[in-house]
């Protein structure tokens, strides 16, 4: 897309694999009519979902609940100037379903905040886009202060 930026598109598969590794993410959706952004840890389902765990009393899951939101993850090394960046956007929705709230306890991803009464929230990667940097400051950009 911007073939003398340094950034290259990343292809589906790969930023799925890039998130799979990815500890922490970003999820980005509307609070009170305007953007909010709070961080995350969660996992990729078997199908590619993203798979969240917050508290039923959270005032994220009444936000999200049904709700089309962005959801972002990265990597970066300000060492190498290197780093990549995966977004997803889709449709967030609380599991109801005992038989796979069960299965997400086993094997979902496990909330960093203790929460007895926790909901799983699953994000479909409807859409999903990556950018990589590749080759850091060269070219153009070297003479850039850091």
């Amino acid at each position: 897309m911007y073939p003398h930026d340094g950034f290259r598109e990343l292809d589906r598969r790969v930023c799925l694999r890039l998130l799979a590794g990815a500890p922490v993410g970003r999820i980005v959706h509307t609070r009170h009519a305007l953007p909010a952004v709070l961080p995350v840890d969660f996992c990729l389902d078997a199908d590619g979902a993203v798979v969240l765990r917050t508290s039923a009393e959270s005032e994220l899951v009444r936000a999200i609940d049904g709700a089309v939101v962005a959801f972002e993850a990265d990597e970066v090394d300000a060492t190498a100037h290197s780093g990549w960046s995966v977004v997803v956007t889709g449709r967030a929705s609380a599991v109801t379903d005992r038989t796979e709230h069960g299965r997400l306890s086993r094997s979902g991803p496990r909330s960093w905040a203790a929460a007895p009464d926790g909901v799983f929230i699953r994000i479909e990667t409807e859409l999903v886009t990556g950018r990589e940097l590749v080759g850091g400051r060269t070219g153009h950009g070297a003479d850039l202060p850091s």
